[in-house]
């Protein structure tokens, strides 16, 4: 106790100051300008005032002196000790247009500010088909929900305003199922698909055996889980898990990556497919599953590549099972490729009248300086960053696209996240 009181002792203790919130920042906190010094205080909206404690740049609220004119209030009886959400007490006008400011200002900082940027597509709240929970083991119980703000506590969801409600509604037997997993902490990886849960447990976790496997196949059975995989051990599959893409059906690998939501994906979906409507031979870059690919296949021969050799596997054996079934689809052509070690050229990508990259937030920098040297004459890119979707945009630009127009989505409801489309043309 004596030396935790030491500890204590040593820290500087915190200024208090009263400040009108400026702005929202890009990681969702609001901005404060004390000594003409930038203090990020979350949970904050422009126009509030504010009294709070100053340690560094990080402002805790003490109290809210007087409400902006944006502020609104939170839907979530979790919202403000939960780290899931960060911008539920923000009117829907100002979020909306905050979120289409991002991508804005990340295209201004990279000198494309005369850039259409179109209004925000809105996707439904409770629309999250796929989460991961952080897990905390209390003896034969689980503590099961997110981390707290900026703290490493969990959050025991009793519900949650952002999931599929179908997935929220298993949230008391994905608890039991993680009380049979022998770790003291883990995460489990939840998808919600067609037919049941695909769950994925990760962490130190001691392999299940006996009665302790019985008890985990047993839950995840009562969970309405199709898959049940421990770190790369699959446990049990009552069933193959199913996605569709446009109505194409896909098995995805455990674990692999899919877009948040099913209402996100569908609007990414039809933006890349209405720009690449006339397109008859496109490239897909960063293809994981086939997210873009199987519906583009509909009217187009598509070429696949992605690194990850089982999303590839996936893809290809869709989108054979789909020329079975009588589906009007054309044969896709899949490459496991590492795009980031190995872009493609220019010279491989000679022949494709249109390609569509999709990359992971760091970006496509390699890929794109690639594509800015190619003749391809329209370039559809879609990306969860805009900062990094700029830098990769003025590749392009200096090889000769055009801009047309940018269209941010609201997949990652109440987050400071945003995904958008770019249409870029030759010439």
């Amino acid at each position: 106790m004596g030396r935790s009181s030491r500890h204590r002792s040593r820290e500087t203790p915190p200024r208090r100051a009263v400040a009108r919130i400026a702005e929202i920042a890009a990681a969702g906190d609001g901005v404060a300008i004390a000594d003409g010094a930038r203090i990020y205080a979350p949970l904050t909206a422009p126009g509030d005032v504010v009294e709070i404690d100053i340690r560094s740049r990080r402002g805790e609220v003490i109290a809210l002196k007087e409400a902006g004119p944006h502020r609104a209030a939170a839907p979530c009886r979790h919202y403000g000790q939960c780290g899931g959400c960060s911008l539920q007490h923000v009117t829907r006008a100002f979020y909306r247009d905050w979120k289409r400011a991002r991508v804005v200002d990340a295209l201004a900082r990279e000198g494309l500010g005369e850039a259409e940027v179109r209004p925000t597509l809105e996707t439904p709240a409770a629309s999250r088909r796929r989460a991961t929970f952080a897990v905390r083991k209390l003896g034969d119980c689980a503590i099961l929900g997110f981390n707290a703000r900026r703290a490493s506590e969990i959050v025991d969801l009793e519900d949650c305003l952002i999931l599929d409600r179908n997935l929220a509604d298993k949230l008391p037997a994905l608890r039991a199922l993680a009380a049979t997993i022998d770790a003291g902490a883990f995460d489990l990886s939840v998808t919600q698909c067609e037919n049941g849960l695909d769950a994925v447990a990760i962490g130190k976790i001691r392999t299940p055996e006996g009665r302790g496997r019985a008890a985990l196949i047993e839950a995840a059975r009562r969970a309405g889980i199709v898959r049940m995989t421990v770190n790369d051990e699959p446990i049990v599959a009552f069933a193959a898990p199913v996605v569709r893409f446009d109505g194409v059906a896909v098995t995805p690998p455990a674990g692999s990556f899919l877009q948040a939501s099913r209402e996100g994906e569908a609007a990414l979906i039809g933006l890349v497919k209405e720009a690449l409507a006339e397109s008859r031979k496109i490239a897909d870059l960063f293809s994981g599953c086939g997210a873009f690919a199987l519906p583009l296949a509909r009217t187009a021969t598509v070429s696949a590549f992605d690194a990850d050799r089982a999303a590839i596997a996936a893809l290809a054996t869709a989108a054979r099972a789909a020329q079975r079934e009588g589906l009007n689809i054309n044969p896709v052509k899949v490459e496991a490729r590492d795009l980031f070690e190995r872009p493609l050229s220019a010279k491989e990508l000679k022949g494709f009248d249109a390609l569509v990259f999709d990359p992971p937030r760091a970006g496509a920098e390699a890929q794109a300086t690639a594509i800015a040297q190619s003749g391809v004459a329209l370039v559809v890119g879609v990306s969860c960053n805009p900062k990094t979707f700029a830098r990769d945009a003025v590749l392009l630009v200096s090889g000769g696209y055009r801009l047309s127009h940018v269209v941010p989505v609201d997949q990652f409801v109440y987050s400071a996240h945003v995904e958008l489309v770019g249409i870029f043309r030759k010439g």
